[in-house]
């Protein structure tokens, strides 16, 4: 995935779950925030930001904030990003633990959920959800970064659905490099941990990738272990 148009500011502070301020060309500007999670960890006064010029002259802000520099490298924040750098990485083949598909249908609906894909490679078919991971601690890849009830349900749908004989698995895209495995961050949201866990052992498989991510870009990277306690 790339973006077309893109500059770099200095953070400022956040306002809301939308919106921030950056210095941007010794100006201090809003921006919108494109995403809702809480990112504290990222988004401290001072940090180098990478922001993404929009596109339409109506929208009230110029830029939105799509990546953070932390520790010499860039993390990408744009909350739509892992959907689209899945999709392109499936339809590549690159997601080594589904292979190749022949078919690939975003926001399948299933029961009451509404899935990122489904997908149908020879004879099996499935469905994926998609979660974009941004906070890390000691190496370790952690979601979510705030309750998600939202997260929870569709993890246990998809355990229904491989009880229906779908395949089911929840790919979490790290939107950085430098973590060596990932895990649910229990401490913030014990529901949805011990959700992974009902799932896991219901057949929906846990997947994990990091993401080689620049300035102006995030692609798919390289698989992580997955720790379930």
């Amino acid at each position: 995935m790339e973006y077309a148009n893109t500059v770099r500011g200095i953070f400022v502070r956040r306002l809301n779950r939308f919106a921030a301020e950056v210095e941007l060309e010794g100006q201090t500007e809003l921006v919108h925030v494109k995403n809702t999670g809480r990112l504290k960890e990222l988004l401290v006064p001072g940090a180098e930001v990478v922001l993404e010029t929009a596109g339409r002259a109506d929208r009230k802000t110029r830029h939105s904030l799509i990546a953070v520099r932390k520790n010499g490298a860039f993390v990408n924040v744009d909350s739509q990003a892992p959907s689209v750098v899945a999709e392109e990485a499936l339809r590549a083949g690159k997601v080594k633990e589904i292979g190749n598909v022949r078919t690939l249908r975003r926001e399948a609906v299933f029961r009451n959920s509404r899935f990122d894909f489904y997908y149908e490679t020879g004879e099996r078919k499935g469905f994926i959800e998609v979660k974009g991971v941004t906070l890390a601690r000691d190496g370790v890849a952690l979601f979510p970064d705030a309750p998600t009830a939202r997260g929870t349900k569709h993890v246990l749908e998809l355990a229904e659905a491989v009880e229906r004989g779908y395949e089911g698995a929840v790919l979490f895209l790290v939107q950085m490099k430098g973590c060596r495995r990932f895990a649910p961050h229990a401490e913030m949201d014990r529901g949805f941990a011990e959700a992974l866990k009902r799932a896991a052992r219901r057949g929906v498989r846990l997947l994990a990738y990091d993401s080689e991510v620049t300035a102006s870009t995030i692609v798919l990277g390289e698989p992580l272990e997955v720790a379930i306690q």
